[in-house]
């Protein structure tokens, strides 16, 4: 059963507790921090229950009508068959109830809970271990700034203020998001002058981002969090679309990805729309596969926009070059083999064959080659690397990462990779390596 995380205002609400031991304590000193007003009914009820003038004692059994009026129940007593009535009564009558270590009785669990001023977190794990929670739990408060109780009274405030400044709903929003950025990276609230400034931040801005290659989590920290603070996102092809569920919900995403044969837009195109989308004022994030700056035509995007005076920035990426070959145990250096790496495009504009140019200089150079892009070219680039005086046993791998962080490697030599990766099926994008570390296996 899944438990949604509803967050319900229980201030002056009766809630009953059917219990008077150690665990009624514990979901006493809970309760009462949320204004809640609690009657604790048991035939003995421990004295600090007793001696705390926020909670009503009872001190006899429990009878049905109790739970009348109630917003919420909690059965903690020591009687398993009472327990149960009292989570059948409530669910007959509608009547939110919790029963302690029974998960099949609750209609709402208890979270692990942080709380500092307004700031409140619950975790849950459904009932699966509540240990597990609590280490969650105790992380999160670590990780919490020392000062979040001022700093949300001062941007409670600072919501009224505003208001009265700025009339446009998302430029306010914008706003208040760079006024609470700024607060949890300096960890304290706005002085007077800072909120001033503050209010003119509505100029928009792009961010090129490096996704990575294959799995989402080789996104660098840095670029999560222009994800999760970004108003647009504009992605590509090949994106492991678990990263899609770290930006807002009120992100507006949209798709602009290429794949051999099949462009959904032109570079232009992309060029225009994200100048479109900042001069609107808003965040955007250009979410790259790999790094933007290798083959992937960032240099083009932040030149366009900058003769815009659009403000731009980018964050690296893990290039396929080097982290999909690793991935199948294959370095890139080695100081044994390779003191040098290649990285190279298989396809260019300006040569009929759409081959670089300079192939007959790489394959006079020692060290290692990696062609990208390159797994529909990959005969010619055997053939011309052949024909320019490579050795036909010079070691080859073909790479095909996955989302799951796998790989599909196929191994062989410049004499016979095309026949051995026809073979395979592998499938593009892959990797070319071609050198003596092509023949390594690490992870073996």
């Amino acid at each position: 059963m899944a438990y949604f995380p509803f967050f319900i205002d229980i201030e002056n609400e009766k809630g009953l507790i059917v219990g008077g031991g150690r665990i009624a304590v514990h979901k006493v000193e809970k309760l009462l921090p949320f204004g809640a007003r609690l009657t604790v009914i048991a035939p003995q009820i421990f004295s600090i229950l007793k001696e705390n003038p926020s909670v009503i004692c009872l001190e006899r059994e429990f009878c049905d009508r109790d739970v009348e009026q109630a917003r919420f129940v909690i059965a903690a007593s020591d009687d398993t068959a009472l327990n149960r009535h009292i989570s059948e009564l409530c669910r007959e009558k509608g009547i939110l109830v919790n029963v302690v270590d029974d998960k099949d009785d609750c209609g709402f669990l208890f979270p692990a809970l942080v709380k500092e001023g307004k700031f409140t977190a619950g975790i849950c794990t459904a009932g699966a271990s509540p240990q597990t929670a609590a280490s969650v739990r105790s992380r999160l408060a670590a990780e919490l700034p020392g000062q979040i109780e001022a700093i949300l009274e001062d941007l409670n405030e600072l919501r009224d203020i505003a208001k009265e400044r700025i009339a446009d709903d998302r430029k306010r929003a914008a706003f208040l998001k760079a006024a609470a950025k700024f607060c949890l990276a300096q960890n304290r609230p706005l002085t007077e002058e800072e909120k001033e400034s503050l209010t003119v931040w509505q100029k928009g801005s792009v961010t090129l981002v490096g996704a990575g290659c294959g799995s989402y989590d080789l996104i660098t920290l840095r670029g999560l969090n222009a994800l999760r603070n970004c108003e647009v996102l504009i992605y590509d092809d090949l994106i492991d679309e678990r990263l899609l569920e770290h930006v807002s919900e009120s992100c507006e995403k949209i798709y602009v990805g290429k794949r051999r044969g099949a462009h959904s837009r032109r570079q232009e195109e992309i060029n225009n729309l994200l100048k479109e989308k900042a001069k609107e004022g808003k965040r955007v994030v250009r979410l790259k596969g790999g790094d933007p700056f290798v083959f992937g035509r960032g240099a083009e995007e932040i030149e366009s926009l900058r003769r815009e005076n659009i403000e731009v920035s980018e964050i690296p990426g893990i290039t396929s070059a080097v982290a999909v070959p690793a991935a199948a145990g294959i370095p890139v250096t080695n100081r044994r083999m390779s003191r040098s790496f290649h990285v190279v495009t298989a396809h260019t504009s300006d040569t009929k064959d759409c081959l670089p140019k300079d192939l007959e200089t790489l394959a006079k150079l020692e060290g290692t080659c990696i062609f990208l892009m390159g797994l529909h070219q990959l005969g010619s680039i055997a053939e011309k690397l052949l024909a320019y005086g490579k050795a036909p046993d010079t070691p080859v791998a073909v790479v095909h990462g996955n989302f799951d962080g796998t790989v599909q490697a196929v191994r062989g030599t410049l004499a016979d990779i095309v026949k051995r990766a026809e073979e395979a099926g592998v499938e593009a994008p892959a990797v070319i390596v071609v050198g003596e570390t092509a023949g390594m296996e690490l992870f073996a």
